[in-house]
């Protein structure tokens, strides 16, 4: 029996407790950023007929947590049997499941399984950090524009981008500690702002006379149930994006005191904290106070209002905080929009960063192995960070921030490929935790590791159905956002085959000469 290269790299100290690793992984998560960001996603989503299923955020919201604690439970699970993971995380996991399984048989699929894993790692991981810095970029626009009245181009908004790549990158590359102090001061701060904004945006609806405002949503109970089917399936493909990341820390292993423990119980606690109450509670207060008081112009300059207005502006979440601003604290609309997009610029960091430090983890465990470039193995002298990993993935990050600047539509389909990723990777997991308890020397809970893992499984196929249904059959700009989704887990897939296929060649030339000498 073989066994898989270690991913833990020299020189590394395990520096990480609970609250370290913790805090890693809700950077990821970040739901003060994503109520702001990701909002007018969710408001122009449609359906195949062109509907709009807008009403439907929260419980696709609902419906995506139940799915994400489903993998993070693999993923916990799988952390506790297998603490020396170090830097692979979910690559590491993959091998190791049918290594060490006893049935003849089992340990061929082990380079297979860990390279279909890697794929979809680095498809996850690849594209996130890239949708973040569009992201960024895109409420930098939004802030100049507020401020100056002018627009800025889509060339000016891609020079934004690089810059804050480089600023991420630079970040990341210091080490896991600095990230990690950058990370917990990042997450109190916007914890503490988007509960005085949804407590604000109650308030606003709760002491409104009736007369100045029609409500989007009826009454609290009309945002958070399903209306639809559909509508929940097409919103719960893109609110994974806003919940993906509570497995960032099994990345961190290597760097964590006390793996076995720490790390499944920061996994859990992470997906909590910001997915469990967080988001439930920012987005239920967002729906219950938007209103026909929310007014823009869309494309054609026709003035819209409500969940329409909430589909056009490039930032609806700020166009809400001064409305709630002006009626509830005397007019001071404008400085509570800009105070919160404070906040969101700040928790972007954290979210980039985060994934940064995870991707690169992945590619440096994944090159150690000899399955990618030597190149992304090779550690800083002093840091002891992946620190070419992290620089090839800013590259990378820049060139997919530049389609997401130039339209809704791009950053829609880049977040869709990085969200294809997503479910190809925690599908995968909840079937290697499977079969890692499989063997007759584990000590298996058929509830954790046997239920648990295969309704994960089910549910991530379920949204990669959907992701491939909805978007091919929808309209124009949903076909768009599909080609472009594609276009990337298309090459990307090219890629891997091609190094895989020439990695395989040079082991074989490789071999009869370590043999003969």
């Amino acid at each position: 029996m073989t066994t898989p290269a270690t991913p833990q790299a020299p020189g590394v100290k395990p520096s990480l407790g609970l609250t370290g690793a913790t805090v890693n992984a809700m950077a990821l998560i970040a739901p003060g950023a994503f109520l702001w960001i990701t909002f007018q996603l969710q408001a122009a989503a449609t359906a195949p007929s062109g509907a709009s299923v807008a009403s439907d955020i929260w419980a696709g919201i609902g419906f995506a947590l139940i799915l994400a604690f489903l993998s993070a439970i693999s993923y916990a699970e799988l952390a506790r049997l297998y603490p020396e993971a170090g830097f692979g995380s979910c690559y590491y996991f993959a091998e190791k499941a049918f290594l060490d399984r006893r049935t003849p048989g089992h340990a061929r699929w082990a380079r297979a399984s860990k390279l279909v894993t890697g794929w979809a790692a680095h498809l996850y991981y690849w594209v996130y950090p890239g949708c973040m810095v569009a992201f960024m970029a895109t409420l930098g626009g939004y802030i100049y524009t507020q401020v100056t009245g002018h627009t800025l181009s889509p060339a000016v908004l891609t020079i934004f981008a690089i810059a804050f790549a480089g600023l991420t990158g630079y970040i990341a590359s210091r080490g896991v500690t600095g990230s990690t102090m950058t990370a917990l001061v990042i997450n109190i701060v916007q914890l503490v702002t988007l509960v005085a904004f949804s407590a604000f945006a109650i308030v606003y609806r709760r002491t409104d006379p009736g007369a100045n405002n029609h409500w989007v949503f009826s009454n609290a109970w009309d945002v958070v149930r399903p209306h639809s089917v559909m509508g929940v399936l097409i919103q719960s493909t893109i609110a994974i994006l806003i919940l993906v990341g509570f497995e960032s820390c099994t990345a961190l292993a290597a760097e964590t005191k006390d793996a076995r423990r720490t790390i499944p119980r920061a996994v859990l606690l992470s997906l909590v904290i910001q997915g469990l109450f967080a988001y439930l509670l920012e987005y239920f207060a967002a729906g219950y106070a938007l209103s026909d008081q929310l007014v823009t112009a869309d494309a054609s300059k026709a003035v819209v209002t409500g969940m329409t207005a909430a589909a056009t502006s490039s930032a609806p979440i700020g166009d809400m905080a001064i409305l709630v601003g002006n009626r509830l604290l005397g007019g001071i609309g404008f400085g509570l929009m800009i105070s919160i997009a404070v906040t969101v610029m700040l928790a972007l960091l954290g979210t980039t960063l985060s994934c940064l430090n995870t991707a690169a983890r992945v590619s440096y465990a994944m090159s150690k192995d000899r399955e990618m470039p030597e190149l992304l193995g090779l550690l800083h002298d002093r840091h002891a960070t992946p620190a070419r990993a992290i620089w090839v993935l800013v590259v990378v990050s820049c060139v997919i921030a530049a389609i997401g600047v130039q339209s809704v539509v791009g950053l829609t389909g880049i977040t869709l490929a990085s969200n294809l990723g997503t479910f190809a990777l925690y599908g995968l997991t909840c079937l290697w935790t499977m079969i890692a308890f499989g063997g007759a020397a584990r000590d298996a809970h058929f509830v954790k590791h046997r239920i648990v893992p295969f309704l994960g499984l089910v549910a991530n196929v379920v949204m990669l159905g959907a992701i491939l249904y909805l978007y091919v059959i929808g309209n124009a700009d949903s076909k768009k956002e599909a080609f472009i989704c594609f276009a990337i887990t298309g090459a990307w897939a090219l890629v891997s085959v091609l190094y895989f296929a020439l990695a395989s060649r040079q082991r074989v030339a490789v071999a009869p000469r370590a043999v003969g000498s």
